[in-house]
């Protein structure tokens, strides 16, 4: 049986970790790194950091991000947030992360995807995609520019399409439920879940440990992402993981390979 990850995320802006609500309102909690090598410490499995700056800057600072971090923690990492360019790609695998995350850039080119995909290993590239409810309740649309744009393109057509390139993961974040601490989008995780043969990472309303459990118990996906448990010190990843263990869900625990 395959063990479910625990991913600590890290919004990142101007080399400061972020956080916010309904991608809005944003507070400063804390230094990357520093946050990386405590979750790692912890028992994260991996570890998402998005560069929410997503300027050239960005791609700079968040350069500078993955190196300092390689030396820090021994885990897979993604870097995802205004990657453009496969050079952009090429940077950050060389900077020391093991995946990069696409979003806005790979609904503008999705070439980049295959592109990736065939030069760097499938492993490499997460699509990470940002959805909500449409208004009549009939499905989901993407959006892009960190939450900002409606793209009209449905949720799962998109999903489809970005596997079909190539994409090793799919990180999905529903924007209703983001931030908002009221439990994951179990709807929309389990029609993606469901047409899907790669991995599916949950993202967007974890407030508790009852919130992890419930996606994963319910079979809605194979790794949850949060941030406001664990920047806010609510709980620690081995308390997450200590209970979903009690609870008879696979974890991968210290000292485990």
């Amino acid at each position: 049986m395959f063990t479910k990850r625990i991913i600590p995320c890290l919004d990142v802006k101007e080399g400061k970790v972020v956080k916010g609500v309904n991608f809005v309102g944003l507070k400063e909690v804390g230094d990357p790194v520093a946050l990386a090598k405590q979750y790692y410490e912890q028992g994260a499995d991996e570890i998402v950091f998005l560069d929410i700056s997503a300027t050239n800057e960005g791609r700079k600072t968040m350069a500078d991000v993955a190196q300092r971090v390689a030396k820090e923690i021994f885990i897979p990492f993604t870097i995802g947030g205004g990657i453009r360019s496969m050079e952009d790609i090429n940077t950050l695998l060389r900077s020391g992360a093991d995946k990069v995350s696409l979003n806005s850039a790979a609904i503008k080119n999705p070439q980049l995807i295959k592109e990736g995909a065939e030069i760097f290993g499938s492993q490499c590239i997460v699509s990470a995609i940002d959805a909500k409810k449409r208004a009549d309740g009939s499905g989901w649309n993407v959006y892009i520019n960190g939450g900002r744009k409606d793209t009209g393109i449905d949720l799962i057509e998109w999903v489809h399409t970005v596997t079909d390139l190539g994409a090793g993961e799919i990180l999905l974040t529903s924007m209703d439920a983001d931030g908002t601490r009221n439990g994951f989008d179990l709807e929309m995780l389990h029609a993606v879940n469901a047409i899907i043969d790669v991995p599916l990472i949950a993202s967007g309303g974890c407030g508790t440990i009852e919130h992890i459990a419930q996606v994963f118990e319910s079979d809605a996906a194979d790794a949850a992402l949060a941030a406001s448990i664990f920047h806010y010190g609510d709980h620690s990843v081995k308390e997450v993981k200590d209970y979903l263990q009690q609870k008879g869900i696979p974890v991968r625990m210290e000292g485990e390979a």
